[in-house]
């Protein structure tokens, strides 16, 4: 009896120590991490690299530009020198130093637009005093003037024309006073005044904001002559200086095409 009382003890001690051990299992079974599932056919967005972004700037903030083949025409009295965005076209093929050279002059040539049109233009002096002819029974002062168009060769179209809306600058005035125009010795009792040409005038980037609007002259008030006639005009193209035809000596002239 007394045997048996301690097997009944130590069966019941087995089936307390069982259950313990399950009970303790349960409690360190491990949650596992959730993470979050990625959307449905949604893509990773790539970072640009600097070549792209670059490259995108650099599109966005090229001009447009397109190319042409121009035929320019000029008449000037007397000179003329003609450049299209910083390259020079070519000048009047009669030297300023011919007394009375009126004579039209033709261009053809490659560019692209829009394009910065420059021309340095010169009346014929004799001196700085701005005199023609001088101890000649004509001495006189002279008087300037330029006409120019600007055709695609391609189309027949008028890309450009000399009038009021070029911007000009005089760098050489003479006489300031014109009752010096008969004196006989014009270099000691005239007065003149001659500035240099600003460094990069001719080029796209100049900015000449600063400077005045031609002004425009009738056929009259220039007397055009020797070529002139052998161009044919269109109507919207003037003769154009600057505001005074006889002491406006040199000129230097621009305007953007396009």
């Amino acid at each position: 009896m007394k045997n048996l009382t301690i097997l009944l003890i130590i069966t019941s001690g087995l089936l307390l120590a069982a259950c313990g051990d399950d009970d303790s299992g349960a409690d360190v079974e491990a949650t596992p991490e959730t993470t979050e599932a990625p959307t449905a056919g949604a893509e990773p967005t790539p970072e640009p690299d600097d070549e792209t972004a670059s490259a995108s700037t650099s599109a966005a903030d090229d001009p447009s530009v397109s190319s042409v083949t121009v035929i320019a025409e000029v008449w000037a009295d007397n000179w003329f020198s003609l450049t299209v965005n910083g390259d020079f076209i070519g000048e009047d093929s009669v030297p300023i130093t011919t007394e009375r050279s009126f004579n039209a002059e033709t261009f053809t040539f490659e560019t692209t637009l829009p394009m910065t049109i420059a021309i340095e233009a010169k009346d014929f002096k004799e001196t700085d005093s701005g005199i023609e002819y001088i101890g000649e029974r004509n001495q006189q002062m002279g008087d300037g003037g330029i006409i120019a168009q600007f055709t695609d060769a391609a189309t027949g179209d008028v890309l450009a024309v000399t009038n009021s809306s070029w911007s000009i600058l005089s760098v050489h005035q003479a006489p300031l006073d014109k009752s010096c125009e008969q004196a006989a010795d014009p270099d000691t009792a005239c007065e003149w005044l001659i500035i240099d040409p600003p460094t990069g005038w001719e080029t796209i980037d100049f900015d000449s904001s600063a400077w005045t609007s031609a002004t425009e002259w009738s056929e009259a008030d220039v007397s055009p002559k020797d070529g002139y006639d052998e161009i044919s005009w269109t109507p919207s193209a003037a003769l154009i200086w600057g505001t005074d035809l006889e002491i406006d000596n040199t000129v230097l002239l621009r305007t953007v095409v396009g």
